[in-house]
């Protein structure tokens, strides 16, 4: 948990402007440079998230690997990550709120964004604003990367001769992991952001009534290709944080493994 905890901080953090980038391209938004750490604060959440999603990961893929053939593992990588993503977005949902909210420009603090979203629209209007969308999102991409970096770390580990792969390799994996991800992914991303930033008078003077209702005006206003805004960004960003991420995960698996195993 620790580790997974670790992980996810320090590729928000390190990311966060091509984020930003990201979160303005998509809804609609001119680019302001001087807003580009806005919401840089509510990275602190993905600690918990993080922990969160591993502390559920890794014990059910350990269930159920347990429990199919060898040659089926894909089947607990899928069960132990789609599960895990429920877990998360508990936590992920009101973080991804709060961050795009000042990512945008409309509160200037993470607890006057906290505040100002509950006020205007109440927790679950506000705070959790677009969680079927983040969910048809975040399950998706849950399920992708990682059903993707473990079969990969496994087919990686034969291509060099059944020895474990190192730092350097996972986080190669972790790469091409987070690239197709981050691309398969983007049209749901782009329904989530809006529905997320819109607040209560909407963008643009757009107020969308739900993920259907976004993607279909979306499409017949701004084009097909309107939900693939902000793509090449969020392809670089977690391309880079598949890198990031992986490799810090297995580092740090590596070392707080071995304290415990060394405190024993």
């Amino acid at each position: 948990m620790a580790a997974g905890g670790v992980a996810g901080v320090c590729v928000e953090a390190i990311l966060f402007p091509l984020d930003t980038i990201k979160t303005r391209l998509q809804a609609g938004m001119p680019m302001d440079w001087s807003k580009i750490y806005k919401g840089l604060p509510a990275t602190l959440f993905a600690f918990p998230a993080s922990a969160l999603f591993f502390g559920v990961y890794e014990p059910v893929k350990t269930h159920l690997a347990a429990r199919v053939p060898e040659n089926a593992s894909i089947v607990s990588h899928f069960g132990a990550a789609a599960a895990a993503g429920v877990a998360a977005s508990l936590i992920r949902v009101p973080s991804e709120v709060v961050k795009q909210r000042m990512q945008t420009g409309e509160f200037k603090t993470l607890f006057g964004a906290i505040k100002g979203v509950v006020a205007q629209q109440g927790v679950r209007r506000g705070l959790y604003a677009g969680y079927g969308s983040l969910m048809l999102r975040d399950l998706p991409f849950d399920v992708i990367e990682f059903v993707a970096y473990e079969q990969l770390k496994l087919a990686g580990k034969k291509f060099v001769g059944d020895r474990e792969l190192n730092n350097f390799e996972m986080a190669g994996v972790g790469a091409v992991a987070g690239a197709v991800t981050g691309f398969l992914t983007t049209p749901p991303d782009v329904l989530k952001t809006r529905l997320m930033t819109q607040g209560t008078t909407g963008m643009n003077g757009k107020v969308y009534k739900g993920i259907v209702d976004c993607a279909v005006r979306m499409v017949r206003e701004e084009g097909t290709m309107s939900l693939f805004k902000g793509c090449a960004p969020r392809v670089m960003w977690i391309t880079l944080g598949g890198s990031i991420f992986f490799g810090t995960l297995e580092r740090g698996k590596q070392i707080f493994v071995g304290e415990e195993k060394e405190s024993e």
